[in-house]
């Protein structure tokens, strides 16, 4: 039995999770010390409301048949379904980090990390028709992120 995700739902999700990382760096920026570290904070969160226009971008250029409903869900149960995961699994208040510059990354790559991950499991639920390939650029998105996180990490 299939669950019917399609492109537009993940697209859909994909903005929730970065709105959640606009919050998580706004955040984060206000609490850290020291300019350089709060600039940075502030740019991340640039970056995922730059990520967020894209993703609203790339979902108004989708297909009909990648926006289409493969199953009959009048109450949008699927959509509720991913926004609770979104919500309650990536940027999640629960996972705060303390103050320090170097928690604020370490928890913002698992945050990235864990998008990922969650974008992987979810494009194998949407079916090639249903716009499967574009969850990659989603994903190639993602990882950037984690990329530029780790080399401020490691300076």
């Amino acid at each position: 039995m299939s669950n019917g995700f399609n492109a537009n739902d993940i697209f859909e999700i994909a903005v929730t999770i970065e709105q959640n990382g606009v919050k998580f760096y706004r955040d984060a920026a206000d609490q850290v010390e020291g300019e350089e570290n709060k600039k940075f904070l502030q740019d991340l969160a640039l970056m995922e409301k730059s990520h967020e226009a894209t993703f609203t971008a790339m979902q108004k250029e989708l297909k009909v048949e990648e926006k289409t409903s493969t199953i009959f869900d009048p109450e949008n149960e699927n959509g509720l379904y991913l926004k609770a995961l979104a919500d309650t699994r990536i940027f999640f208040e629960k996972d705060k980090p303390d103050n320090s510059f170097e928690s604020i990354l370490k928890a913002a790559i698992q945050a990235e990390k864990d998008s990922i991950v969650f974008y992987i499991g979810m494009k194998e639920l949407v079916s090639s028709n249903a716009g499967k390939s574009r969850i990659d650029d989603i994903i190639k998105e993602e990882m950037s992120h984690v990329t530029l996180l780790a080399k401020k990490l490691t300076q």
